[in-house]
């Protein structure tokens, strides 16, 4: 099974660990020191050009995605329930 991220990313639910609301990454301390470790190993993805609204996390990769972090986690429960 696959989840659409926006733009042309598709990405396996497999590869999927979690989804975030983008304001976490403002929030949390955590989330930052995170985003920037997977920055300097270039392990980020901006998905199109339209504003992030959510921070989906993948076994290799980070993606600023520009669709809601709801929206996202509707598609993944979608999925489970399947």
């Amino acid at each position: 099974m696959f989840i659409h991220l926006g733009g042309e990313k598709i990405i396996r639910a497999e590869e999927l660990i979690a989804i975030f609301d983008l304001s976490i990454e403002k929030n949390s301390k955590i989330s930052k020191q995170f985003v920037t470790h997977a920055a300097k190993e270039k392990r980020i993805e901006v998905i199109g050009e339209e504003e992030s609204k959510s921070l989906v996390v993948t076994l290799h990769k980070v993606y600023y995605s520009p669709i809601s972090s709801s929206t996202l986690n509707k598609r993944a429960n979608h999925l489970l329930m399947s």
